[in-house]
């Protein structure tokens, strides 16, 4: 791909990504068990629809599309940098371990202390901050690897998933309220959970604007870097504990919604390159995307079962990974 061809590609692509969002938000509030026409939704905000249309969109749907776009920005924002972070392209808050320590803490919330359930989202940054501190401490000697804190991170990954089960298997008589919520939905998501949400979601996405100028940097290696005047292990941390944020509010709603943060980035970068001046905005209008797709068709594709958005993530995100290895395109 030549200069000319990628410039192209990225202005296309910021045209057409804004409608995408606004395409994928009508069809989340268009289609379901009930289906309401464009015309009625129209009514609805208008204050001239049906009781039911009404008590539908805005109770129902208008907060759990907000939210899907929330999450699928905060995850694929979290994925791009930590990519860029970590110089490596299977660095994803899932596969370190970052989501599994917000996961951990949003258990233990749920199942042991559900009284303090509106601190969810307070308990899912700090268990996933904490993790991020670990892990990077663990690959500290003289300075961070990023290989060393991948290593560490899946390390530390699988020993908070055995602690996760532990919690479950002891409290097992309170693990089915949370069962959706460890396979990734946003069954039963209202404006309740958007208000504790949005806030460390919308802060996290600001912030991530500041980290685009070091995210280039660091991909020209740390050595570089530093001649460059800099701080890079500052700079690294600094990445990881907003990566820790935004995955942390992603799962307090969604739950443990995988491949979100490790494929959008991917595809962007070989849409439009690696400059994140371009890919960390992109990828965050595509994991807003995503997300709300996918959603929209876990719950109205498999009636009368809703389908929790994780599985089916799952399901179409493994292959299509598999896909871009097999082709030598993401190593």
């Amino acid at each position: 791909m030549n200069i000319q061809q990628r410039n192209t590609r990225r202005k296309l692509s910021f045209v057409v990504a804004p409608i995408l969002v606004a395409l994928v938000s009508i069809y989340g509030l268009t289609y379901g068990s009930v289906h309401i026409s464009l015309r009625e939704i129209w009514a609805v905000f208008m204050a001239e629809g049906s009781p039911l249309h009404e008590k539908i969109v805005m109770n129902l749907r208008l907060p759990r599309v907000l939210i899907g776009l929330l999450v699928g920005a905060c995850l694929a924002a979290s994925g791009a940098l930590l990519q860029g972070a970590m110089k490596n392209p299977l660095s994803d808050p899932g596969v370190i371990g970052v989501s599994a320590g917000g996961g951990l803490a949003a258990v233990v919330t749920m199942i042991i202390f559900p009284q303090y359930s509106y601190l969810l989202p307070i308990a899912a940054f700090l268990g996933a901050f904490v993790t991020s501190i670990f892990i990077y401490l663990l690959a500290w000697d003289k300075g961070s690897s990023p290989l060393k804190i991948i290593l560490a991170g899946v390390a530390i990954n699988a020993l908070l998933g055995a602690a996760t089960s532990g919690v479950m298997v002891v409290f097992s008589d309170r693990v089915q309220a949370i069962l959706p919520w460890l396979a990734g939905g946003l069954s039963g998501r209202s404006w309740h959970h958007l208000a504790f949400m949005a806030p460390y979601a919308l802060i996290g996405l600001g912030l991530s604007a500041l980290m685009i100028k070091p995210s280039n940097l660091l991909q020209l290696g740390d050595h570089t870097a530093q001649l460059l005047g800099q701080k890079v292990e500052l700079q690294r941390l600094l990445i990881i504990l907003l990566s820790s944020l935004l995955a942390g509010a992603a799962v307090s709603v969604a739950g443990l919604v995988g491949f979100v943060g490790l494929i959008v980035p991917h595809a962007i970068r070989l849409l439009i390159g690696d400059d994140y001046r371009f890919l960390l905005p992109l990828s965050i209008l595509g994991g807003a995307t995503l997300v709300v797709l996918a959603d929209t068709v876990a719950r109205s594709w498999f009636d009368p079962i809703e389908l929790p958005v994780g599985i089916l993530l799952a399901g179409l995100g493994a292959p299509f990974f598999l896909y871009l290895l097999k082709k030598r395109r993401i190593m």
